[in-house]
């Protein structure tokens, strides 16, 4: 089983609660933790950027990516939303049995 860490940023606490609240409902994440006040620099639409930001971590399975993805974009309101995985090399087994407990 390959499981996976999920970054995503969103616009605030609020909706950042909304999309943690929805992956775990979906049963797409075993578990979000939500950092706020991040502040990111960026490049968009040719000019360099800055915004401050809430960072999402997701747990998951690898196998969930693209659903995650898809359900984010459906629910995100930057037109592109940063979601990006890295994978998990190794785990505490409970931990990660508990991760392919908590997901479909």
């Amino acid at each position: 089983m390959m499981f996976t860490i999920i970054f995503i940023t969103a616009a605030d606490k609020k909706e950042a609660g909304k999309i943690a609240e929805g992956l775990i409902k979906k049963r797409l994440a075993a578990c979000v933790n939500i950092a706020g006040n991040i502040k990111s620099l960026f490049r968009w639409k040719g000019k360099i950027d800055k915004a401050q930001e809430v960072l999402l971590i997701v747990k998951s399975k690898k196998t969930n990516f693209r659903k995650i993805c898809r359900f984010v974009r459906s629910v995100h309101s930057y037109q592109v939303p940063e979601i990006i995985a890295i994978p998990i090399i190794a785990g505490d087994k409970p931990y990660l049995e508990w991760i392919n407990a908590s997901v479909r």
